[in-house]
């Protein structure tokens, strides 16, 4: 068997229009997977699906209709990256209860719907993949980030939680934690040049890492190779976190 390939696996993707979903789109079509992309804004994601040579689908994932609506379009669904954009920054005491509730819906709820909508396939043919991309911020909490911290953790112990569960069924449930990448929620967070070059002088590798070489680890992770990886929280950060 050649190693590392997904020929005739189907692979759902969703914020899969830019950044790190849709470098994980390309590292998965590049293993041979056929890839669905998913996302709000249609512009965009039909811009990417046609440079990908994907399916792609208009959804919010972050309510049960757009769940529905991105699994059906994908099929039978052998390979799920759940990468949702991250809520917008603010102090702890500031989070509003509606800025919680949509954090919950997009940021936690959106990866517990979707995997429940895959696994039964997943199970009849016992064989599976489930992967999120969550944040280095999991286990080093960024001040002004408090919604992200404390719902991606929550991503994290769920998917390490449900590992437990469906291991026996040839399914394998990982999160994907980027360290600080070159993406367009990067940039805006850190849009002094002089702060952004001095965070990249903290972090070990001397860069911001970049959305391809997080969008591989999660291909990694999809692969026949990866089987007997689960639970597992795979850091991508340069070192950040030693």
């Amino acid at each position: 068997m050649t190693l590392f390939r997904l020929d005739g696996k189907h692979a759902l993707v969703t914020g899969g229009s830019k950044g790190i979903g849709l470098a994980a789109a390309h590292a998965l079509a590049r293993l041979g997977a056929h890839v669905t992309i998913a996302a709000r804004g249609e512009t965009a994601l039909r811009t990417a699906a046609d440079a990908l040579g994907a399916r792609c689908v208009v959804a919010d994932v972050g309510t049960p209709e757009g769940v529905r609506a991105a699994v059906e379009a994908a099929g039978a669904v052998d390979i799920l990256v759940s990468n949702a954009g991250g809520p917008p920054p603010s102090l702890p005491s500031q989070v509003t209860e509606e800025a919680w509730r949509r954090g919950f819906d997009v940021t936690f709820l959106s990866t517990v719907r979707l995997a429940e909508a895959v696994l039964p396939g997943m199970r009849d043919r016992k064989w599976g993949r489930i992967i999120a991309v969550t944040s280095l911020t999991v286990g080093r909490p960024a001040p002004n980030l408090p919604v992200s911290n404390a719902l991606r953790a929550g991503v994290t112990n769920y998917l390490r939680t449900l590992a437990l569960e469906v291991a026996p069924n040839g399914i394998t449930c990982n999160t994907v934690a980027p360290g600080y990448t070159a993406t367009d929620r990067l940039r805006a967070l850190h849009a002094d040049p002089a702060e952004a070059e001095r965070l990249q002088n903290r972090i070990p590798a001397r860069r911001f890492g970049q959305p391809n070489e997080v969008g591989a680890a999660a291909a990694f992770l999809a692969t026949h190779e990866a089987g007997y990886i689960t639970g597992q929280e795979l850091l991508v950060d340069g070192g950040w976190g030693i």
